[in-house]
């Protein structure tokens, strides 16, 4: 199996997110990617997905993803059944971090309880994160 091979998930991702200025380059037993995706949040599932396949420090890949905005870590669109606490869980791994959200959105909610589906809620940068880490 080729590095590209074994890697082609995440190329793939890449391509569901219209990564921008996209390059990939294998060279003997390595590879090495590169372009831009709009949110810190879908950087951070690139790198998920590169090390779920090649471990915590990867050396048969180098990838160099930017991220071109730098206002939030993510839009979410509300399914229905989800709750603030839930969506803050699936971005933050901690319920309680509802009330980020709910103060991110105070444009559109007046309550952390009433959400509905199809709101696109602003999901803010985690904690000590930013667009350029």
């Amino acid at each position: 199996m080729s590095v590209k091979e074994k890697y082609q998930p995440v190329l793939n991702m890449g391509e569901k997110m219209n990564v921008k200025d996209g390059y990939v380059e294998e060279s003997g037993s390595k590879l090495r990617v590169g372009g831009t995706v709009n949110t810190l949040r879908e950087k951070d599932l690139m790198w998920d997905e590169i090390k779920r396949i090649g471990g915590e420090n990867p050396s048969d890949i180098e990838a160099d993803i930017k991220v071109s905005n730098h206002q939030y870590y993510a839009k979410h669109t509300v399914k229905s059944g989800e709750s603030l606490s839930k969506i803050a869980k699936a971005y933050y791994g901690k319920p309680m971090e509802y009330k980020r959200i709910f103060e991110a959105n105070t444009d559109q909610l007046k309550d952390p309880d009433k959400i509905f589906p199809g709101q696109e809620l602003t999901i803010p940068f985690p904690e000590g994160r930013s667009a350029q880490n």
